[in-house]
């Protein structure tokens, strides 16, 4: 039996002073799902992420998370509040603080940053962040400033803060930009490794790690604002469509 969708967007357009970034985009991912979406730049992939997230409206359309709650009326916090979680390109951690404090700051609730800091942490609390260090392999930096961290280690800490929210969909954008080769190959084992247990979509352009995190997994081509084609890495690769507009460029520049 499929898993049930978690995020249903169909019908979804967006212009932006006459300019279409988004064009009767229909997408659909199940729960569990690690989604790869490609695409040339101004392609529409962040304007979607944007729309998912609450950070700009769609002009038309529906988006759906979950069984029945519809995403385009709801502000950001509350798309937040449902379980939805982005990483920007650039990590946003709070690099005074040490990397417990930053997962501490996030922990599902509503609490504030004085009230965090300063009062008495509970053992349930310190156990979940625990618990998170060791899945995104930063538990020997426990007690670091974040500031200290390596890029790659930032990108890290900031989708455990997802992992602190309790994220059930994660929105991950271009995780791989400026980060090492050793670097990239173990987010592409961190993405891997919550895929299953969350629901993931990457936005990425280095095909070496699309193809790490996306073998056997479908694949989605966005091209002026609409998908252009989806299935397997290879696929994709291969179809003539994908080479011409995105692919083909890359290799030429």
């Amino acid at each position: 039996m499929d898993n049930p969708l978690i995020l249903n967007a169909e019908g979804v357009n967006k212009s932006f002073a006459g300019f279409k970034a988004i064009t009767d985009l229909n997408f659909y991912l199940t729960e569990g799902e690690l989604r790869t979406v490609i695409g040339p730049n101004g392609a529409g992939k962040t304007t979607f992420l944007d729309l998912i997230t609450g950070r700009t409206k769609p002009d038309t359309g529906t988006i759906t998370f979950g069984a029945l709650t519809e995403l385009v009326p709801l502000s950001e916090h509350e798309i937040v509040r449902l379980g939805v979680g982005r990483k920007f390109q650039t990590p946003t951690v709070y690099t005074e603080h040490t990397v417990f404090e930053n997962l501490l700051l996030s922990l599902e609730g509503v609490r504030g940053v004085w009230k965090t800091l300063f009062s008495k942490t509970t053992s349930t609390d310190v156990d979940r962040i625990d618990e998170i260090l060791k899945t995104i392999n930063l538990g020997s930096r426990r007690t670091d400033l974040a500031g200290s961290l390596s890029h790659g280690q930032k990108q890290w800490l900031e989708i455990g803060m997802l992992l602190a929210q309790n994220s059930k969909l994660l929105l991950i954008d271009e995780p791989a930009a400026g980060m090492s080769d050793d670097e990239t190959a173990l987010t592409g084992e961190l993405l891997l490794k919550l895929a299953g247990k969350h629901s993931i979509i990457v936005i990425e352009h280095d095909m070496v790690f699309v193809k790490q995190i996306a073998t056997g997994r479908k694949v989605t081509v966005l091209h002026q604002g609409s998908v252009l084609c989806e299935g397997s890495v290879d696929a994709v690769q291969n179809d003539p469509r994908v080479i011409e507009v995105y692919l083909g460029r890359k290799k030429a520049a």
